[in-house]
């Protein structure tokens, strides 16, 4: 005996709606999504950035941007280092000097013929007593004059040699300090450029991301609206579409969603869905 069944077929405009979306899902599915419109993008480097790592391993400007100053700073150290601070006019000044003295010296030994020819000595040893006795004293005021003067230069430059090495040791640690502040300036600046670049970036992505995934969500979409129409339950649809997700992801969801759409049509092709 001849077994009959009965099927509560849905209504063929759901059959039709139900067709056509196999046929849209069909014909998405045939190309594979292009991901690469929507691959994560890394901003390069702004010129500020890298005119601050240039800066930054240039010899001389970030590293080390102390090294002239402390070599110069060097040269004024030592037993040598008052010499560059003498001054070229020191000598003449001192032959100047003693060229006075040994005019007033020569002054002296003429009073001294003088006062022993009043004194009836003049020629005699008394007067060679006094004259020996006067250039005794006079060349020893004189190398005395002569010293000072030496020594008045010595002094001098010497403390000038000092200041000029704290100078260049206080250069050796503000340039650097300066560079740094440029390097830092060139290197925030940049960075700033390059977080507008990525986000720029970034946007593009996400649109292009939402551009891609728009076909799924439309099918998804009037999925669960046929769905609703034909069980008589109303559905509820959940975006597949997630905040900056990466391109794996993306092409996972696609999957899952393609394979969920396929399944569904299967299933009603087949006569599994609930007629």
């Amino acid at each position: 005996m001849a077994v009959q069944q009965t099927q509560a077929l849905p209504p063929q405009y759901v059959e039709d709606l139900q067709r056509d979306l196999g046929t849209q899902l069909t014909a998405l599915t045939a190309a594979p999504l292009a991901t690469d419109k929507f691959a994560p993008q890394v901003a390069g480097q702004d010129q500020a950035q890298k005119d601050a790592y240039t800066m930054a391993t240039t010899q001389g400007q970030g590293i080390g941007a102390f090294q002239p100053y402390i070599t110069q700073a060097g040269a004024y150290s030592g037993p040598q280092g008052y010499s560059s601070f003498m001054s070229p006019y020191q000598q003449d000044v001192i032959d100047a000097t003693l060229a006075e003295y040994d005019t007033q010296a020569a002054a002296g030994l003429t009073g001294i013929g003088q006062q022993a020819a009043m004194s009836g000595n003049l020629g005699g040893g008394r007067e060679g007593v006094m004259r020996a006795q006067y250039q005794n004293k006079s060349d020893m005021n004189r190398a005395l004059l002569q010293s000072g003067l030496l020594q008045q230069g010595f002094t001098q430059a010497n403390q000038l040699a000092n200041q000029a090495f704290g100078q260049q040791q206080s250069l050796a640690s503000q340039v650097p300090g300066l560079y740094g502040q440029d390097i830092g300036t060139l290197g925030s600046a940049g960075a700033a450029q390059q977080a507008q670049e990525q986000a720029q970036l970034d946007a593009t992505r996400e649109a292009n991301r939402l551009a891609a995934y728009e076909p799924y969500e439309r099918l998804g979409f009037q999925q669960t609206g046929i769905a609703s129409i034909a069980s008589g339950a109303p559905g509820q649809y959940q975006s597949m579409v997630q905040p900056n997700p990466t391109p794996l992801q993306n092409a996972l969801g696609i999957a899952g969603v393609a394979g969920g759409l396929m399944t569904g049509y299967g299933d009603y092709l087949t006569g599994k869905n609930p007629r």
